[in-house]
């Protein structure tokens, strides 16, 4: 059988995220598409020891400080600890893997801290070589950027608990506002570089519903698979 299909959910901080990956996963189930759901970092796991230490300011409170090559190691080390323990053998078997963030994060948030374009790019194709040739883990059949602004972005993660404390303070992407614009900047640019599939979760002024965004994404799963998968 011929490899599976890897789809990922991607966005900044607050963007949706995971509310659309549990959607779209229960959504496959239903269709009997094989298919696993995860969710990076994987903070329970100790493949991610650092990037927690590296959320909480471990390394500093400034992520835009952190050289952007050395953090983007920390998430990457999670993501292969995840394909050579929970998903290798599934996916190289056709299993479909829904991912809730991946090598993707670190294009918008640790690409987010290079400013000139140049640098960005260079930095892109070294992550890129990195993760898929290094690393081997597999390269995403499609990515669905969650395009919503980051001052709205920035209200509803308000008074979300910390994903690595349960506790109210936030970590140091979350709790730095140019931080948080930067990579959004990014993600915009990268989406249409890189091919994503761009979700407008606005319509106008109005935010718009759960069910319209999910609705959006099935209609073109449809198209990845073909009727007879999905």
């Amino acid at each position: 059988m011929s490899k599976g299909k890897l789809i990922v959910i991607e966005g900044v901080d607050g963007s949706g995220k995971e509310t659309q990956s549990r959607l779209l996963h229960q959504y496959l189930l239903r269709e009997k598409t094989p298919v696993l759901h995860l969710s990076y970092p994987r903070y329970e796991k100790e493949s991610s020891a650092l990037v927690k230490m590296y959320l909480r300011g471990d390394f500093g409170s400034d992520p835009d400080a952190i050289s952007p090559y050395v953090s983007s190691t920390f998430f990457a080390a999670d993501r292969y600890a995840s394909y050579k323990t929970e998903y290798e053998a599934f996916y190289m078997d056709g299993g479909w893997v829904l991912a809730d963030r991946f090598t993707t994060s670190n294009m918008i948030h640790q690409g987010g801290k290079i400013a000139d374009l140049k640098e960005r790019k260079e930095f892109l194709d070294w992550l890129v070589d990195y993760e898929y040739r290094l690393y081997e883990i597999p390269r995403p059949d499609v990515v669905f950027f969650l395009d919503l602004p980051p001052e709205i972005s920035l209200e509803r993660i308000r008074e979300r608990s910390n994903k690595i404390t349960k506790e109210k303070e936030k970590d140091i992407h979350e709790s730095n506002r140019q931080h948080l614009f930067h990579a959004y900047e990014a993600a915009c640019r990268i989406a249409g570089e890189q091919g994503w599939h761009r979700i407008d979760c606005m319509d106008g002024n109005r935010q718009r519903s759960v069910e319209e965004i999910h609705g959006e994404i099935v209609h073109h799963i449809k198209k990845l698979g073909g009727q007879d998968r999905v």
